[in-house]
């Protein structure tokens, strides 16, 4: 069995499946195992998408994530979390971010899964350079200061909602 990092940035397409063995615990530790999937769209802004290259400040991003994932299991504290960022150029359906929560109890899943790309958006050093038809654009990424306490607020409540 090949062991699979439970946080990572990379070029090679995401695999949702084995970010979500890799959280699943002992048979029967965990009632639940929620992920999400980003995908690349075909449209944004009113505009056809022909493609994506994401960017990262690798070493940082990674520090970035292990503080999501800190801040994770502090909140919810049975919840062991799997995230993974592509970078690169992704092609309209192509999987640019997979999380996977697992948890006793499912709220705590899904809340975890929803808090983590919450916090990736607002604090990751991840940048989205869009390419669509006539054009392209950078997409505004991360904004907040990762000490902030009324964005993490703000990702909580979202993520409770």
């Amino acid at each position: 069995m090949v062991t699979i990092a439970l946080l990572a940035i990379g070029r090679e397409p995401l695999q949702l499946e084995r970010l979500v063995a890799a959280v699943a615990r002992d048979r029967g530790a965990d009632g639940a195992i929620a992920s999400f999937l980003g995908v690349v769209r075909n449209h944004n802004a009113g505009r056809g998408v022909r493609y994506l290259e994401y960017e990262a400040y690798e070493p940082l991003a990674i520090k970035v994530f292990e503080r999501i994932e800190g801040e994770t299991r502090d909140r919810w504290p049975g919840v062991r979390l799997a995230l993974h960022h592509r970078i690169g150029r992704l092609d309209i359906g192509d999987a640019s971010v997979a999380i996977a929560a697992a948890s006793p109890h499912r709220a705590d899943a899904f809340a975890a899964c929803r808090y983590a790309i919450e916090r990736v958006k607002q604090i990751a050093p991840i940048w989205k350079h869009e390419f669509f038809e006539g054009g392209d654009v950078w997409i505004e990424g991360a904004t907040a200061d990762p000490d902030d306490g009324v964005a993490r607020a703000e990702a909580e409540r979202v993520a409770c909602a």
